[in-house]
């Protein structure tokens, strides 16, 4: 962790206008789809694949959720303006984002209607237009470098886990 005695980043950030509307769409195109407004591009033989995916794409959300949350405690560390680049946030910059990206697509798999899959498509160019302007910027200001050797290493919003020498 790299600490700077700045202001720091607002508690909440872009959150609300990134994950919002992501959530909305994902409910209004699931319920569209339930109520048969939409086009049925539904195949049987995906629809245990896209019920798997959904599920894992849900429970990853979840975790990543909690990580950010709980275990990496985020809220503290932007109080004391520190750049967090470790636990969840080692394998994905913005987690409580992506978690709830995670969460939106995996309820969208989970329907098996492949129209819907133009709302996460959407929603990750949406997402990442609003970081790259806003968070991304703020954040170079503040820890310069060290936040752009961050950003190198880290994915902007898909988890990877790097494996070296043979293990994680």
């Amino acid at each position: 962790m790299n600490t700077k005695k700045k202001d720091h980043l607002p508690l909440f950030g872009v959150g609300p206008l990134i994950v919002l509307p992501q959530v909305i769409l994902t409910i209004i195109g699931v319920t569209l789809e339930k109520n048969g407004i939409l086009i049925d591009w539904k195949f049987n033989i995906l629809k245990i694949p896209m019920l798997i995916c959904g599920i894992a794409c849900i429970c990853l959300g979840i975790i990543l959720w909690y990580g950010a949350n709980f275990k990496c405690k985020i809220d503290i560390h932007i109080q004391k303006n520190e750049l967090v680049t470790d636990g969840v946030y080692g394998i994905v910059r913005n987690p409580i984002y992506s978690a709830f990206y995670l969460l939106c697509l995996g309820v969208i798999l989970i329907e098996n209607n492949l129209i819907l899959l133009i709302i996460p498509v959407l929603g990750y160019i949406y997402m990442t237009i609003i970081l790259k302007n806003t968070e991304e910027k703020w954040l170079y200001t503040l820890y310069g470098e060290k936040y752009k050797e961050y950003c190198k290493k880290v994915n902007r919003c898909i988890p990877m886990i790097k494996i070296k020498n043979g293990g994680i």
